[in-house]
């Protein structure tokens, strides 16, 4: 243990003046920067009284080596460092202050060890300041080791107040992320029984935020009740660490708490010479007494642990939560049996809870009754989650309905009289807010109502921080068209909501196609910040679905303007966009080529001069628009340049680039290019998969190679692929365009022997050939499968089937086969059809002119299908053909299903 120097008279405020007058002019005329501290004058000035040293001489010294370590010169700095511990007189911790003081600023931990050696070889004890620099100095330099050696040395020494300079160096581990570090000074600190201040809580609660560690915060919690009563100012900090682990169920309890401790008017803060709101009562550290076990909250995934004193932490019991005795024996640490993250809140209040109730959204919505004398928010009688508004508590059973009118909005409701801005209740509005924009995240809406209605009744006038919550949360909830409505209300207001805010409504109307409103929402956004690059993706992907590019062309104009940089999630959509020129289904021409090289490159130049390189996405969606114009050269010259550029990417999404150009090769009819792909991709050996196999098989119905499709069969299954509905259909198609009928319907058999339910387009597509070879049999046929599969025809079935025979000349069979397709088309279920009957013969049988209106109606609400039906039956009615609702009553029905109910045609069977 070092020696303690006496304790040093108080100097007159006479002698000191004159003194920090003295060392203000003489550092003033110096260029370099110096920092020095008016409180370092006390002991120094002290010391010159008695004329124990030279205060002059030891700060001219201090000066010079500064002066040289600013310049460079350490050699010249030690020199001068060893001079001064040699001068004569009583030498003190003040003697080496500004020397500490600068190196912590620098900083410069190597020359802080020299001259903590030097205070060593005199017996010098230090003082508090020369603690907090020595400590500063090593951390900000980095040498956390060395730092954590020094705070051990300071345990020896009784008179200095340790523990300040311990929250230092937690704070500066989690700052740096040093969860080893953290750990070793709690365990430091466990040691020596330091106790903890409200300041260790808060660096405690930023190491579990850190990692994420919910448990780790409702042990710092349960341990912070056991002695304090916390202040509002730690209450606020439980507050952040609560939402941003995004449990709200605790973070509210604790917001209640907050509230209730400021209606009992028992808060104060002060603020301190920084500007920081400060508790104005006396932070005293909590002492750890030896006859208490002490555990360690376990850092998550680290292997280090947060030191905590855990005597008397709740035990769960089957009626709840109770406290646990004092002196009972060791218990595992709860956070080492893996809490859940949703932990109940009888760990936080000590009371029982229903969090089912929370989980349902069940929140208290109206003032009920008063807090009788005594009854306490807290206590382990309550069963129920009150909420304080004001001194009133508000019920679980209360709805909102008996206070507020449904069309009301809650900043129109009659309120509380505005409380004046006080430290303590603008601490009390950032918590609300933090609440609220956690409700915007977790899609809580009816949580941040309550909580807009209790500031409300406590006078807290809400910030835009407050509104841009509450109004994320109503999106989510309530949709787009409600938010507009608040946005609206807040503007007759005289109120800008932030640009966040409108951004995220933006949103909404994006992802809903009104692509009008959301381009209004992101014209008033007047700053072009990253965060708000996801709203004009947003926009521009909605602007690629409803096919409207000249929206876009607005759009990014806009962000031009705001100098919002693009990134590679542009370019991707723009090359969605502007890729294609013609509409879908549409095949291109020399002139839309044209336009497309043009839009091509002109996006690629800017991709150049941001310094954008080609990701996955975007190569791929360059490829799909070249093929999907037939630019087959363009496509194969990026295939090639895709090949050589992202050959980092996964193999899979390689095969995904390759897919698209065997599709557009085989959609181009371009067959040999499209197999020379293939073979290279063999050679290559890229994985292949069920489409791309699908892809080449239909390229053998173009060739009408039959024996090249069975090959590809047999790749696939040696692949480990099996035959799916769309290598049947394609295997369908090679026989079909080889006119082997038989053949393809044997497939069919086969297909439903293998368990693979076929869909209506495989029927259609041997519809279709049948059609054009006028093979009624095989119409016929298909048209009996179709019936005894229950499956519901499209449009197509009937129009293949309803040609056939009028081509054939026999017209009525061609009504009444009409007829049954389309009742299927509306429905398979006969009673169904019989139900609805009487509403489907108002629209068949009406001779009003705007009765076809009526029904094209249906199209525009993608009743396709019910339109097409109910045109047709009326077609039938209008040329003279009964309408029966039964099909069995039809007479082709019953024809086709007699006829091919006992057989089968013979070579389709084999």
């Amino acid at each position: 243990m070092h020696r303690h120097l006496f304790r040093a008279a108080r100097p007159s405020l006479s002698n000191t003046y004159k003194f920090a007058r003295e060392v203000q002019r003489v550092w003033k005329n110096n260029d370099s920067e110096r920092t020095h501290s008016s409180h370092s004058l006390w002991s120094s000035q002290d010391y010159n009284q008695f004329g124990l040293c030279s205060l002059s001489e030891s700060r001219s010294l201090q000066k010079q080596i500064i002066d040289a370590l600013h310049c460079g010169e350490r050699e010249r700095a030690s020199e001068m460092l060893l001079k001064l511990s040699q001068e004569g007189g009583c030498l003190g911790a003040d003697s080496f202050t500004f020397i500490l003081e600068y190196c912590a600023r620098t900083p410069d931990p190597m020359f802080v060890m020299e001259t903590w050696q030097v205070m060593k070889q005199k017996a010098i004890d230090v003082n508090k300041r020369s603690c907090r620099y020595i400590t500063q100095a090593f951390i900000r330099g980095g040498y956390f080791k060395e730092a954590l050696k020094w705070l051990t040395f300071l345990g020896e020494n009784d008179h200095v107040n340790v523990l300040p300079v311990h929250n230092m160096y937690l704070k500066a581990c989690g700052n740096a992320k040093r969860l080893a570090d953290a750990d070793c000074c709690l365990k430091l600190m466990e040691s020596r029984h330091l106790g903890k201040s409200e300041i260790t809580y808060w660096e405690l609660l930023k190491l579990a935020v850190l990692q994420k560690n919910l448990s780790a915060v409702h042990e710092i919690w349960r341990d912070c009740i056991r002695y304090y009563s916390p202040s509002i100012i730690i209450l606020r900090k439980f507050i952040w660490s609560f939402t941003r682990l995004h449990d709200l169920q605790s973070a509210h309890h604790v917001l209640q708490r907050m509230v209730a401790l400021v209606n009992q008017g028992i808060s104060s803060i002060k603020t301190s010479t920084t500007g920081r709101y400060q508790s104005s009562r006396l932070d005293i550290p909590i002492p750890l007494m030896d006859d208490i076990p002490i555990e360690r909250l376990q850092l998550k995934g680290s292997g280090h642990s947060l030191s905590s004193s855990t005597g008397g932490c709740l035990e769960e019991t089957k009626g709840g939560f109770q406290q646990q005795n004092m002196n009972t024996p060791y218990m595992e640490n709860p956070l080492r049996q893996n809490i859940s993250q949703n932990l109940n809140l009888g760990l936080i209040a000590g009371f029982p809870f229903d969090s089912s109730k929370v989980k349902d959204n069940i929140f208290p919505r109206t003032v009920g009754r008063r807090l009788t004398n005594g009854e306490d928010m807290s206590s382990s009688n309550s069963h129920k989650f009150p909420t304080v508004v004001g001194t009133t508590v508000i019920d679980d059973d209360c709805t909102i309905d008996t206070f507020k009118r449904c069309t009301q909005l809650p900043w129109e409701i009659s309120k509380a009289k505005v409380a004046p801005s006080t430290p303590v209740m603008r601490i009390l509005r950032w918590s609300f807010n933090d609440l609220m924009q956690l409700c915007a995240q977790l899609d809580c809406f009816e949580m941040a109502e309550q909580l807009f209605l209790q500031m409300q009744a406590l006078g807290l006038e809400p910030s835009l921080h407050t509104y841009d919550g509450f109004v994320k949360a109503a999106i989510h909830r309530n949709g787009a068209a409600y938010g507009m409505r608040l946005i609206e209300a807040l503007e007759m207001k005289n109120i800008k909501p932030y640009d966040e805010t409108l951004a995220v409504l933006s949103i909404a109307h994006s992802k809903d196609l009104e692509l009008e409103l959301a381009e209004s929402l992101l014209g008033t956004i007047s700053h072009g910040l990253p965060k708000y690059m996801h709203a004009f993706h947003i926009f521009l992907a909605a602007c690629n679905i409803v096919d409207e590019p000249e929206r876009a062309i607005h759009m990014l104009a806009k962000m031009k303007h705001l100098n919002v940089k693009p990134d590679i999630k542009t370019y991707e959509l723009l090359y969605s966009l502007f890729g294609n020129v013609n509409v879908p289904y549409e095949k291109g021409n020399i002139l839309s080529q044209s336009h497309v090289e043009k839009r091509i490159k002109a996006i690629e130049k800017d991709m150049m001069k941001n310094g954008i390189q080609h990701s996955y996405t975007s190569m791929r969606n360059l490829i799909r628009a070249l093929g999907a114009e037939g630019m087959i050269e363009e496509m194969l010259r990026y295939l090639n340049f895709a090949e050589n550029m992202l050959w980092h990417i996964d193999s899979d999404q390689i095969t995904d680039i390759y897919n698209i150009v065997l599709h557009a090769l085989v959609k181009a009819k371009q067959c040999r290019a499209a197999i020379d792909v293939f073979k290279n991709m063999r050679l290559c050996n890229l994985p292949t998969n069920v489409a791309i196999y699908n892809i080449m098989i239909e390229c053998c119905s173009i060739l009408q190679c039959y024996r090249s499709a069975s090959v590809l069969v047999s790749m696939m299954l040696r692949d480990g692929y099996y035959p799916q509905t769309l290598t049947y259909t394609a295997l369908v198609k090679v026989l079909l365009e080889n006119e082997d009928f038989d053949g393809a319907l044997s497939l069919l058999n086969q297909m439903t022997s293998a368990n693979i339910q076929p869909d209506i387009q495989l029927f259609n597509t041997i519809l279709r050939q049948a059609y054009s070879k006028g093979q009624i049999d095989v119409i016929e046929f298909i048209n009996n499968r179709i019936q005894k599969l229950k499956m519901q025809p499209d449009p197509s079935t009937c129009w293949l089937t309803f040609s056939t025979y009028v081509e054939r000349g026999f017209h009525s069979t061609a009504m009444e086969a009409l007829q049954v397709l389309s009742m299927q088309m509306i429905s398979t279920d006969d009673a169904s059809l019989v139900e609805k009957s009487s509403a489907f013969e108002e629209l068949i049988y009406n001779e009003d002119s705007d009765a076809e209106a009526k029904i094209l109606e249906l199209f525009k609400d993608s009743q396709e299908f019910l339109a097409t039906a109910l045109l047709n039956l009326r077609l039938c009615a209008f040329t003279g053909f009964s309408i029966s609702w039964c099909s069995e009553d039809n007479p082709w029905l019953r024809r086709i299903s007699s006829s091919y109910s006992s057989r089968t045609r013979v070579k389709s069977s084999v």
